[in-house]
């Protein structure tokens, strides 16, 4: 036994002695629990600071102690210390031991995972789709997903045991939470049809509240497959009567314009869900999807017939009339096109290939009434393999493509010769002007390449809104953030020239013309028959009438192609195809940051 004086225990803070671990001559290590201490609902275990032999306990359960009070004393002996802790302690298994709470933290997660659900994932694929939790881990970087809110369930409560809703109900049909597509985190939410038909449910709703609140406030883009049924009558645990007071459509559009957004339709996607969908950038379909804003036991309700839900809004005719902007085949492909959608918002491509310029130069045949493909354009233009095409199917007047021209991404119209010759329609108006938007929101720059004859007009046209519809493409175009390279592959004429360019041939930062360029107020032979209508009515015989015709069209191209119209400086220049690529990257070069949001993307 030491010399010195027994060491005084105290109580680091006040409150109520819960039990004395020892006794009066116990041999104890440093380390060792001596005292429990009971303090605002909280135990505090008091440690012998080294290693002694216990000296009269001071106090005994039940007492209150002031803080520095001693508790007892220990005569210091050369008593190896306790063991470090219960962590590494070998009784309590180290490290790798499961304690039950734990254990049954675990349990739970695993119940919501596909492994734990056989029939229903067996009864999925017998569909031909995939599970919620397969696209998603399709789409994310491997290992990066982290799911929020997978402990939920259905808010059935009264009608339904909590065991049944824990086993039946995982994640309340959404899984929800935040990956990384390409190194870069995205919000991810997945209706799960094997749950309750992937319908709409009150938890689920604050799952996505929430989801999308933090998509807003750390800038993230959304990625939403939105297959399901639309609302939920069989939710019990709620004092709501209509649920119209539920925030997810609001917040859900507020991202519009903020981030990207990007649905994805497989199956079935009705009602509430095809509403979210429609608020997307852009929309991805399979070939098996339909889309509709109410299914058939809402249309059978509202008096207007019965319909399977195969009849309604297949994805054959959500393409065509433009509510799809990318149809594929199946669920794989799908996210195969929302990755490469994502990308063209993540920055310059590291690492590109470019076709030979050159080829440029021949893809414009030099009959200037031969039709081309002004998609082989684009492909000789933007870097290989970088063309994403939106919308095709619909507005075919124009083409709308994500495109990489020396791994930067850029947005790209052309107007397409091979649909009325270029005229830009209703429909196209349209899609170039909510794709210029798209653009805009998310900081691309615009290239436009510019064949048209103008606005399509006549009685016809006229019908379908036209004035309003082609005002969308100049309003659109005059408050554009971003900038415009225009480049005039052949006919740039009249108001729809002007509406490719942003409104002027001055707004861009760039204009220029290919050889096969031609400019003017109007297209050649409508100036000519009714600018010389007297002058050829008075030709009697018909082949000169035709002759003078041409001859006056020929002047006329003499006077409006893009050589003269460069000798008056209305363009930059007209330029070697083959220069084309050097022309767009010099424009968009160094170009000030626009600021921060322009509003909102159009959903049409």
């Amino acid at each position: 036994m030491a010399d010195t004086a027994p060491i005084p225990v105290a109580a680091p803070m006040g409150g109520t002695v819960e039990s004395v671990e020892v006794t009066e001559g116990q041999e104890v290590g440093a380390g060792r629990p001596l005292v429990v201490l009971e303090a605002m609902k909280m135990e505090h275990v008091v440690e012998a600071p080294v290693g002694g032999i216990v000296r009269g306990p001071a106090v005994a359960p039940g007492d209150a102690v002031a803080e520095g009070q001693p508790l007892l004393y220990l005569e210091e002996t050369a008593v190896a210390a306790a063991t470090a802790g219960p962590a590494d302690d070998p009784a309590t298994g180290g490290v790798d031991r499961i304690r039950p709470d734990l254990a049954e933290a675990l349990r739970r997660h695993e119940i919501g995972l596909d492994a734990a659900r056989p029939e229903a994932v067996a009864r999925r694929h017998g569909t031909g789709r995939r599970t919620a939790r397969e696209n998603i881990d399709d789409l994310c970087d491997p290992g990066t997903f982290t799911e929020y809110g997978a402990l939920a369930v259905a808010a059935q409560r009264r009608r339904r045991d909590l065991a049944e809703l824990i086993e039946r109900t995982p994640a309340d049909g959404l899984v929800a939470g935040v990956g990384d597509v390409h190194g870069a985190p995205a919000v991810v939410l997945s209706y799960d049809y094997m749950v309750l038909a992937g319908t709409q449910g009150a938890v689920n709703h604050l799952k996505k509240d929430r989801m999308f609140e933090l998509a807003e406030r750390r800038r993230l883009p959304v990625v939403l497959f939105a297959e399901g049924g639309g609302g939920r009558p069989g939710d019990t645990d709620t004092a709501s009567i209509s649920s119209l007071d539920c925030m997810a459509f609001h917040l859900f559009g507020r991202l519009s314009g903020r981030v990207p957004l990007v649905g994805i339709a497989a199956g079935r996607c009705f009602a509430g869900n095809a509403a979210l969908l429609g608020c997307c950038d852009v929309v991805i379909a399979t070939a098996d999807a339909n889309i509709g804003m109410g299914g058939p036991a809402m249309i059978e309700g509202g008096g207007l017939g019965v319909f399977t839900p195969e009849e309604i809004g297949p994805a054959a005719v959500q393409t065509a009339n433009g509510v799809v902007d990318l149809p594929v085949a199946d669920e794989a492909e799908a996210v195969e096109m929302a990755r490469r959608y994502l990308a063209y918002f993540q920055g310059p491509a590291r690492e590109w290939t470019a076709p030979d310029p050159r080829a440029l130069r021949g893809l414009i045949p030099e009959d200037r009434k031969r039709v081309y493909d002004v998609r082989a354009v684009i492909e000789g233009l933007a870097d290989t393999g970088s063309v994403l095409e939106l919308r095709r199917a619909f507005g075919a007047g124009i083409v709308t493509a994500l495109v990489r021209v020396e791994g930067r991404p850029l947005g790209l119209i052309a107007n397409n010769p091979a649909q009325l010759g270029g005229a830009i329609d209703r429909d196209a108006a349209d899609k170039a002007a909510r794709f210029l938007q798209l653009c805009d929101a998310h900081g691309l720059p615009v290239v436009s390449l510019v064949d048209t004859p103008g606005f399509m007009v006549g009685p016809a046209a006229e019908e379908t809104a036209t004035v309003r519809h082609f005002g969308r493409l100049f309003v659109t175009g005059a408050n554009l953030r971003v900038p415009i390279c225009a480049v005039v592959l052949r006919k740039a004429y009249g108001l729809g020239a002007q509406a490719m360019a942003g409104g002027s041939l001055k707004v861009p930062v760039a204009t220029v013309a290919w050889p096969t360029g031609e400019l003017g107020g109007m297209g050649l032979e409508g100036a000519v028959r009714l600018g010389f209508r007297r002058e050829l009515a008075a030709i009697e015989d018909p082949a000169e009438r035709a002759a003078e015709f041409e001859r006056l069209v020929g002047a006329a191209y003499e006077h409006g192609k893009a050589l003269s119209v460069a000798t008056v400086f209305e363009i930059d220049d007209v330029i070697d195809p083959a220069d084309t690529r050097r022309w767009i990257t010099m424009a968009f070069r160094d170009l000030p940051v626009p600021p921060e949001r322009r509003g909102f993307v159009d959903t049409w």
